[in-house]
């Protein structure tokens, strides 16, 4: 049996839900599946039709920590039978009592701007006693990984097991029709999909629409995402009069993201460094490139191990409007797009979940 404790879990999206919900569907073709999750919108029926048994826990986030740790640890005393624990992040380690778990297999995935405090700060005194717990840390990137060995963490407990894609879902007609009328048969049609705050620059990217749509009258350009500059980004959309070139979907479900995705001819997210918060890999590059589009990311984080620059995608400056005004038109020079997401999908068989999972289990 399998443990994973997490605080991100679907049916909330994002891509650290994605993340912890494809490990535990990938850990279920190999044994029993245990997950202690954080409670969400629409739990229940998610749940219900799950393939891993799933424990849920809601509260304030403090006493939450330490139900869900004391919760753990009972059923560890009780199950013999555990073959290794997964936490998702080391504040999900941080109240688990070590003398329970010194003898398993245990596993912390980190990403970049949940370790990204500086040496000898309590933040840092803490991710490193939380590590220290653990035996295999997990970088999505190496990039985390020389985070990680900056900030203090033994190198050799690193391993960089990029997060894994799920196949592709099959998009029906229904689903087909909706994302053509979203997109009215325009040319070029670009996507994020992204939560709406600073490291995603969502900003310039709408300035570079106003460029662009000079150039391809045509344009559409959508944003699939909430967050805290939502007001700030409408009233620059309308500050640059590209109401019909814009179109941000605060909520969508995976079916309609998927089509969205499909039809797109450029999956853009140019993120760049925020005060602490940085793109420690990108697994968004990813999952366009599985439906066979390209993309253009920033250079700053992971992003480079997610694209191949000139073979998958663009990686541009993100703090230059200019770097990813000009990577946009050099995309869909003399076709390019064509030939980066042909390029793109057979990259990211590379991230298959069936063959991710095999890469935890070799540690074990």
């Amino acid at each position: 049996m399998f443990i994973i404790s997490t605080r991100s879990f679907p049916p909330e999206v994002g891509g650290m839900q994605n993340l912890m919900g494809g490990l535990a569907n990938a850990l279920v073709n190999h044994g029993p599946v245990k997950v202690f999750a954080d409670k969400s919108e629409n739990f229940g029926s998610f749940d219900k039709n799950s393939k891993v048994e799933i424990e849920r826990f809601g509260g304030i986030k403090l006493l939450r920590k330490y139900r869900k740790a004391n919760r753990i640890v009972e059923y560890l005393k009780q199950n013999k039978s555990v073959r290794s624990i997964f936490f998702d992040h080391w504040k999900s380690v941080e109240k688990i009592n070590y003398e329970i778990i010194k003898n398993l297999p245990t596993f912390c995935l980190i990403h970049s701007k949940e370790i990204n405090h500086l040496k000898g700060t309590n933040l840092n005194q803490r991710v490193l006693n939380s590590i220290k717990k653990i035996k295999f840390v997990i970088a999505n990137s190496n990039f985390t990984k020389d985070l990680g060995v900056n900030i203090g963490i033994p190198e050799k407990k690193i391993h960089i097991i990029h997060p894994g894609c799920d196949d592709p879902i099959k998009i029906d007609n229904n689903l087909q029709k909706h994302a053509e009328k979203i997109y009215k048969g325009s040319f070029p049609k670009i996507l994020t999909v992204a939560r709406l705050d600073k490291r995603k620059n969502h900003e310039k990217i709408l300035m570079c629409i106003r460029n662009l749509k000079e150039k391809f009258p045509n344009i559409k350009y959508v944003s699939i995402g909430d967050g805290e500059e939502k007001k700030r980004l409408i009233m620059l959309i309308k500050e640059l009069k590209i109401e019909k070139q814009v179109l941000i979907i605060d909520k969508a479900d995976q079916e309609l993201k998927a089509a969205l995705i499909k039809n797109c001819n450029l999956f853009l997210m140019p993120s760049v460094i925020f005060k602490k918060s940085v793109e420690g890999f990108g697994i968004s590059f990813i999952e366009a490139a599985s439906y066979g589009i390209g993309s253009i990311g920033g250079k700053d984080g992971g992003q480079v191990d997610a694209i191949q620059n000139e073979i998958t995608g663009l990686i541009c400056d993100g703090e230059n409007i200019s770097s990813i005004y000009e990577s946009i038109l050099k995309f869909f020079d003399k076709e390019n797009y064509k030939r980066y997401g042909t390029n793109a999908l057979n990259f990211s068989k590379k991230f298959n979940w069936r063959d991710t999972i095999k890469k935890y289990l070799s540690l074990i």
